[in-house]
Order: C-alpha cells, then sequence, then structure tokens
C-alpha cells in the first residue's frame, strides 16, 4: 500500500499510452514522491495535478464523529460503503512504481516495486477537493489498496489495487457495483522488487 512513489518516465509518455492529449506541464521526474506533495492523476478531464493525502474536513465516521487524519490510503473494502468516503471521485495515479518497508525501526529495510516488464503502473484512487482557508480549492486524493498479492506478502499486508488500461478507464466511468469488482490484488509474478539502497529518504 503506497509508502511512496516514484515517477522517472517523462509525461509525455505517459500520456501517450493513456491515450490523453495533454502532459500536465511542470510535472518532472521524481525518484521519492511523498505524502502532501503534488502528484499528476488521471480523470475524466485528463492529466491533473492533484495532492497526495485527502485532508478531511467535514467528513464524518459511521458513529458522526469527525475524521482527524489526512487520508493517505484508503481500504477497497469500505471505501464505497464508509460515511467518511461518501461523495468522492475516482481518479488514476500513473507511476513507475513505489516503495514499501520492513523490519524494525531504525533497521528498516527499503523495497522498489515495479512492473516486472517495465511498463508504468497505474494505481486505482479516490479525491475530493478540499476548501481552504482563503478560498482556496485544493484537489486531492487517497491511493484505494486490497489484499496483498503472494508476491508482496512477504513485505506488506496490503498493496495498491492496480489497473490494467481497460481496468483504467472502468475505475474511472463504471458505475460503482462494477468499480467494487476492479479492487483485486494483482496477478502473482508480474512484479519486479528489489531492495532499494540509492535513494535518499530525507529528500522532497
Amino acid at each position: 500500500m503506497p509508502g511512496r512513489f516514484f515517477l522517472i518516465r517523462p509525461m509525455t509518455e505517459i500520456a501517450t499510452v493513456l491515450g490523453v492529449s495533454n502532459t500536465a506541464p511542470g510535472q518532472s521526474a521524481r525518484n521519492n514522491i511523498q505524502p502532501g506533495q503534488e502528484m499528476v492523476v488521471l480523470t475524466t478531464r485528463g492529466l491533473v495535478s492533484m495532492r497526495w493525502g485527502m485532508i478531511p474536513v467535514g467528513r464524518v465516521n459511521a458513529r458522526g464523529r469527525p475524521v482527524m487524519e489526512t487520508i493517505i490510503n484508503a481500504r477497497s473494502e469500505t471505501v464505497f460503503d464508509k460515511a467518511a468516503f461518501e461523495g468522492v471521485g475516482r481518479a488514476v495515479v500513473p507511476v513507475d512504481g513505489w516503495y514499501e518497508w520492513t523490519g524494525e525501526k531504525r533497521r528498516k529495510t527499503a523495497w522498489r516495486i515495479a512492473s516486472k516488464d517495465g511498463a508504468p503502473l497505474f494505481f486505482a484512487a479516490i479525491t475530493d477537493r478540499w476548501q481552504a482557508p482563503g478560498g482556496l480549492h485544493v484537489d486531492q486524493f487517497a491511493a484505494v489498496t486490497c489484499e496483498p498479492n503472494a508476491d508482496l506478502e512477504p513485505i506488506h499486508h496490503r498493496m495498491g489495487v492496480l489497473l490494467d488500461l481497460a481496468g483504467v478507464q472502468l475505475w474511472l466511468t463504471a458505475p460503482e457495483e462494477q468499480a467494487k469488482e476492479l479492487a483485486q490484488p494483482w496477478p502473482n509474478g508480474l512484479l519486479h522488487i528489489e531492495q532499494a539502497t540509492d535513494v535518499d529518504w530525507t529528500a522532497p
């Protein structure tokens, strides 16, 4: 369930793969994308920039209590049912891969996860718009997660919902019940996992 993303390939290549004409100018390659930062996501409007992490101002849980923590990832099992997610939109996050960690604090091992064939990966996401002080609107998203496949299970108990190109369009446009069916672990054997010892984790 992505701890951090990375996107190295040009956004023009992402746009070509997705069949869209705009490339969200100003987005450069990044090897360490953290929650709270801007990322390019695909919506029905094309490629747009959004903040990773939904500030849940005004959202409440099933008991009517305010949701306090910023939502970075959302569980697929409840994302369509929880009161806290009422009225969210959908988007797709194109990346080259993501990072996870194992081990004890101060002795953690970082893992880089990417597609085995080198193709970009597409994460299902939900979106929201936060009205910040001063009337500023901030578009924001959270990645949707599911149970891990056999490749990821030794590393983490969750993984992001990954979509093929057909699934990308369904996630964006299909009715809710059909979108739910996409929230499945990625097939085994399609990911390349390696230790990530070459990343400066303090860098923005």
